[in-house]
C-alpha cells in the first residue's frame, strides 16, 4: 500500500471569482477535517526536518502535523502556539511557499505539504470551539517592559516576555490593535474578527493593551524608561511611512498612497459605505502602481469597491514580481489587468484638479541591479495616456520617523530605519530593543515575529542582569 505522502496535495476550496469580487468575505474557505487529516498524513516525519529551519519562529512543524494527522486538532494548535502566538494569522498570510514549504522534501519531486493550510485549519478549529487554554503564568519577575507598536513583532515579543513572568504593556498609536495586520491586510485575506481573537489572547497572558497611545508624542522612549518606570522597551513601529514617486500630478484628487487607501478600507471600514466615517473614492477606472503583495491587496480591494476596470502597472516582468504567487493568481482570476513593463511618468487632472488620466511609459529590462532583478529601462517615445479616476501608489513604504526623531542617541541608518543587532534586537541605547519592519524595512509577518522572539529572549537576559 503506498505511503500517504504519494497522495496528491489537498486543494483549498475557494469562493468563485465572480462571487468574491462582490464581497469582502474571505476567499479561501478552509479545509474540512478530512482534508486536514489527509494533507497532514502526507508528512514523511523526516529525521532532520528542514521545514523547521525555514520557519522564522521555529514552529515544530512535524510535531503539529503528526497531531493533526491523528485528528488531534486542538493539540496541534497548542503545539504551534509554543512558539507562534498568531497561528490563524500566519496560516493565512505567511509566504509558506518560500519558507517552510520550500524546504519540504516532498517538494523536490512533487508538491510540498500544505503547512499553512493545516496551520490555519487547526487554529480555527481550536478558536471556534473555545478550546484555547492559556499557559500557566509564571511567578512575577518584578520587571516591566513597554512594547511600542502592536504589529507582529510587538505582539510576539509581548507574549514571550509575559510567559517569562515580566509585566508587559503594549502601546498602539491607532485605535485598534494589530498594526499592519489590521490596517494593511484586507478583510478578504485576514478577517479582523480572527485577528482580534488572537490579539485578545495576550490579555489572558496578563499583557496590558493600550490603544490611541502615540509614543513620541504622548510619552517619549526616555519617559517610558524614567518617569513611567519601565525597565526595557521594545520598538516595533513598522514601516508605515507612505512612499510616492515624485511625479507631476501626484497631488491631484484621486491619487492615494497604498497606506491611505488600505487603511481607510481596512481599519476604517470604508468598504462598508453604510458604516464608514471616512469613505473612500470609489473609482470606475483604477490604476495600482507596484508588483508586491500590497499592490495586489490594493487592486483586489478596488475591484470589490466596484471598479469596472483595475489596472496593475508594474515596471518589470511577471518573473520579477515580488508578490506571492497565490496573490497574483487570485488577482488575475478577479479580472485585474496586468500592464507589465509599464510605469506612470505623470498624472493628468481636469479643471477641478481631479485625476483624469495617467501618462504611461513602456519599459524594457536591462542589466540586474542591486536587488538581483533586471533593471527596467524606459523606452523613448513609448508614452501613452491611460484614462483613470483613481491611482494607488504601492511601491513600498518607509520607516516611521516618530520614534527616531524623539529619541536622542538612537542610531538609525540613512533610510531612517533603527540600527539593531540582528540576533538580539539591541539598539544603540541600553535597555532599548527594536525589531520587525522598523529595522529591516518592509518584510513578512513571520520574519517580524521572528525578530520579536529573538528580542524577547535578549530582553529577558538583560532584565536578569539588572
Amino acid at each position: 500500500m503506498p505511503h500517504p505522502s504519494q497522495n496528491p496535495r489537498q486543494p483549498m476550496p475557494e469562493q468563485p471569482p465572480e462571487e468574491r469580487i462582490k464581497n469582502f468575505s474571505e476567499v479561501p474557505l478552509g479545509y474540512t477535517p478530512e482534508q486536514a487529516q489527509a494533507e497532514a498524513s502526507r508528512c514523511l516525519r523526516c529525521r532532520k526536518p528542514q521545514c523547521v529551519a525555514g520557519c522564522p519562529v521555529a514552529v515544530d512543524i512535524p510535531g503539529f502535523l503528526a497531531l493533526a494527522a491523528e485528528g488531534k486538532f486542538t493539540e496541534a494548535a497548542n503545539k504551534i502556539m509554543e512558539t507562534n502566538v498568531l497561528p490563524a494569522v500566519c496560516g493565512r498570510v505567511c509566504p509558506q511557499e518560500t519558507q517552510c514549504e520550500a524546504l519540504c522534501v516532498l517538494g523536490k519531486k512533487g508538491e510540498p505539504i500544505a503547512v499553512g493550510r493545516i496551520e490555519r485549519f487547526v487554529a480555527d478549529w481550536q478558536r471556534e470551539r473555545g478550546e484555547y487554554q492559556p499557559p500557566e503564568r509564571p511567578s512575577p519577575s518584578g520587571k516591566r517592559v513597554a512594547i511600542v507598536g502592536s504589529g507582529p513583532a510587538g505582539l510576539t515579543a509581548a507574549a514571550d516576555l509575559a510567559k517569562r513572568g515580566h509585566e508587559v504593556t503594549v502601546f498602539e498609536a491607532l485605535h485598534e490593535m494589530g498594526g499592519v495586520l489590521v490596517y494593511g491586510i484586507p478583510e478578504f485575506r485576514l478577517p479582523k474578527a480572527i485577528l482580534k481573537a488572537e490579539v485578545n489572547r495576550l490579555q489572558e497572558l496578563g499583557v496590558k493593551l493600550e490603544t490611541s497611545a502615540v509614543i513620541g508624542k504622548l510619552d517619549t522612549i526616555e519617559d517610558l524608561l524614567t518617569e513611567e518606570g519601565f525597565d526595557a522597551v521594545f520598538v516595533g513601529t513598522g514601516a508605515g511611512l507612505p512612499t510616492f514617486m515624485g511625479l507631476p500630478g501626484e497631488n491631484l484628487i484621486g491619487v492615494y498612497s497604498a497606506n491611505e487607501f488600505l487603511t481607510r478600507s481596512n481599519l476604517m471600514r470604508a468598504y462598508d459605505s453604510n458604516q464608514a466615517d471616512t469613505p473612500i473614492a470609489r473609482g470606475q477606472r483604477v490604476m495600482v502602481v507596484g508588483g508586491g503583495n500590497v499592490a495586489m491587496d490594493a487592486a483586489r480591494t478596488a475591484r470589490r469597491l466596484g471598479a469596472e476596470k483595475v489596472i496593475l502597472a508594474y515596471r518589470r516582468s511577471r518573473e520579477e514580481m515580488p508578490a506571492r504567487a497565490e496573490e497574483i493568481h487570485h488577482a488575475e482570476e478577479e479580472g485585474i489587468e496586468f500592464h507589465l513593463l509599464s510605469a506612470p511618468v505623470a498624472f493628468l487632472g481636469d479643471d477641478n484638479s481631479r485625476l483624469r488620466a495617467a501618462v504611461i511609459q513602456k519599459m524594457e529590462l536591462g542589466e540586474p541591479d542591486d536587488s538581483g532583478r533586471r533593471r527596467p529601462v524606459p523606452i523613448e517615445g513609448s508614452e501613452f495616456e491611460e484614462p483613470i479616476d483613481v491611482a494607488v501608489i504601492a511601491i513600498g513604504a518607509g520607516a516611521n520617523p516618530l520614534i527616531a526623531s524623539t529619541t536622542p542617541g538612537l542610531e538609525t541608518n540613512r533610510k531612517g530605519y533603527i540600527v539593531a543587532d540582528s540576533e538580539t534586537g539591541a539598539t544603540s541605547l541600553p535597555g532599548v530593543y527594536a525589531g520587525g519592519d522598523i529595522v529591516t524595512g518592509s518584510a513578512t509577518v513571520i520574519e517580524a515575529m521572528g525578530a520579536g522572539r529573538r528580542a524577547a529572549a535578549a530582553i529577558d537576559e538583560y532584565l536578569k542582569s539588572l
